[in-house]
């Protein structure tokens, strides 16, 4: 059966390899079990219920991508996005839970359609590649800035905007060990790094009273508070245009580069640069954005993490198919998640937001044409709170200095269309 579903011959694999491959994947990515559920609950989502949807959501979507382009891919609520919905759109912006999930499963919609049509490929190949690169760093430095607070190392000032916590407090200092030691196991190349760093600053505040243990395994929580609940009403409000195009933009981007990226780690590409399969593995993702929100969480994306499990061996479905199964066994471990504390998720942020920002790293520092919208992009994410004014900027800043700078042949109609559109989004709406 696994030989006709997943061709492991052909892939020159074996079932315990996919199995391996599978495990060392989950390990990795798991991480996003804690921490989603922890993100979205200071938007006001039932942490438990997000909980469960994190799984669920994980689940079907890796399983759509195991039968659908049989990769071994793994999907699960993309950190980033997560951010901007819980800080961006719900509390900046001040819109329901409900309203951002509809706004969430619209953007599937769309990146769906997209895919099917040539009109994906017209859009990614259009946006210049400073521009691409400094939207995954700029994403990162905002997760960064959410890492820093939630360890309470950055908190509010009434005249400087932020300054420093208290620098002496258990949150801190746990946080600043448990990124320590994020990065030391990673480095190492230990299976499940983030998750054990997540885990020993768990027990680690538990231990010292800083923190309510509430046990590890129990029956899985109610889904129902956030099932179904999105608002599509609500979500096709004008002024959340942006918002949509917002999640639409970063997932398509996001997930392109990294189908691209672990295609090629796994030696799928073609000799032309093209990735087999791609189109069902873009309608995999859109449609696990649509299903995640309807189970009641973030959008739902394509995790770089999986390159552990290629790296294990894994190159076929049944490797997403074990990753699948793992995140349905997770259901059972709720407690455990909501005895995971802010400061012992900031870490696991933290190290994800160093990882993002390699993007500067290909940024073209020589031609400030590109270097100065790109910088301004990653700046804008952070400093505005919100991925979609980043992007805004950046786009409305690159068109400008293009044209100014008389290479007016360097912005794609596509690009230029947009950021037209962008200032008449800021002066019509705000």
């Amino acid at each position: 059966m696994f030989e006709t579903l997943f061709k492991l011959r052909e892939n020159n694999t074996t079932v315990r390899t996919e199995v391996l491959a599978g495990i060392t994947t989950f390990l990795t990515m798991a991480y996003i079990i804690f921490v989603n559920p922890d993100i979205l609950a200071k938007a006001g989502m039932p942490q438990d219920a997000v909980f469960v949807a994190t799984c669920v959501a994980a689940a079907i979507g890796t399983l759509l991508m195991a039968f659908l382009a049989n990769y071994p891919i793994a999907l699960a609520p993309g950190m980033g996005l997560n951010a901007y919905f819980a800080f961006g759109v719900v509390l900046g912006m001040k819109f329901t839970w409900q309203v951002a999930l509809g706004c969430v499963f619209i953007s599937g919609v769309i990146f769906l359609i997209l895919s099917v049509l040539p009109v994906r490929e017209w859009i990614v190949n259009a946006i210049p590649k400073s521009l691409k690169m400094a939207i995954a760093a700029g994403i990162g430095l905002f997760l960064a800035l959410i890492a820093l607070q939630g360890a309470k190392i950055v908190v509010a000032h009434p005249a400087t905007l932020i300054t420093a916590g208290d620098l002496k407090s258990w949150p801190v200092i746990l946080a600043a060990l448990g990124f320590v030691l994020i990065a030391a196991l990673e480095y190492r190349k230990v299976p499940g790094g983030v998750i054990i760093g997540v885990l020993a600053v768990t027990a680690a505040s538990a231990l010292l009273g800083v923190s309510k243990f509430s046990g590890v395994v129990s029956a899985p929580p109610s889904i129902a508070p956030v099932f179904l609940q999105m608002d599509l009403a609500g979500a096709l409000n004008v002024g959340l245009i942006t918002v949509i195009f917002a999640f639409l933009f970063v997932d398509m981007f996001d997930n392109s580069g990294t189908l691209i990226g672990l295609a090629h780690r796994a030696g799928f590409l073609r000799k032309d640069g093209t990735v087999p399969r791609l189109g069902r593995a873009l309608i995999a993702d859109s449609s696990a954005a649509m299903i995640g929100a309807a189970v009641g969480t973030s959008t739902t994306t394509s995790y770089i993490e999986s390159a552990s499990g290629i790296n294990a061996g894994g190159r076929t479905g049944l490797t997403a198919v074990v990753v699948a199964i793992l995140f349905l066994l997770a259901l059972f471990f709720a407690p455990l998640a909501t005895s995971v504390p802010t400061w012992a998720t900031a870490p696991a942020l933290l190290y994800v937001a160093c990882l993002m920002a390699h993007g500067l790293v290909e940024i073209e520092w020589s031609d400030v044409t590109e270097a100065a919208p790109a910088v301004v992009t990653a700046l804008a994410m952070p400093f505005t709170f919100s991925i979609a004014e980043g992007i805004a900027f950046g786009f409305i800043t690159y068109t400008g200095i293009k044209i100014a700078a008389g290479r007016i042949r360097d912005v794609h109609p596509a690009v230029g269309i947009l950021s037209v559109l962008f200032v008449i989004k800021f002066a019509v709406i705000g």
